[in-house]
């Protein structure tokens, strides 16, 4: 039996292609949420995933059958705690249901932290470089 290949989207564009036509509209506007809160941050592909990168990883989301989760590390999840509640899923993981508005105020403070949370943490690796030297 031969093994089937499996497409793995080289950018974001060709991530949303590859879902089905229904979701491509809620991808697209998380992406145009995320891309808007964090103009800087680089667009990948990780873990199949799509990514923003900023001084580290800030944010992934992902088409799932029933919901586009989205990614925002424990810190955010901690940070933003009530008013995530309804959405939450796991540690870092968010779920939004296809047929419901997506949060866009929401995922813009929760990228605008992510962006302040890793240049924090820049900042205070350069800050303890240069105390060991």
């Amino acid at each position: 039996m031969a093994m089937m290949k499996i497409n793995k989207p080289q950018n974001i564009d060709a991530y949303i292609a590859l879902q089905e036509a229904f979701m491509r509209p809620k991808l697209e506007q998380i992406r145009k949420t995320i891309g808007k809160a964090a103009p800087e941050a680089e667009e990948v592909i990780s873990y199949s995933m799509p990514a923003y990168k900023y001084h580290g990883m800030l944010v992934y989301f992902a088409a799932f059958k029933n919901h586009l989760g989205f990614y925002a590390m424990k810190d955010s999840m901690i940070y933003f705690k009530e008013k995530v509640e309804q959405y939450q899923s796991g540690i870092a993981t968010l779920q939004f249901q296809w047929d419901k508005p997506l949060p866009v105020k929401l995922v813009t403070e929760i990228v605008k932290y992510r962006l302040t949370s890793n240049l924090n943490k820049k900042i205070a690796k350069e800050a303890e470089k240069k105390k060991k030297k």
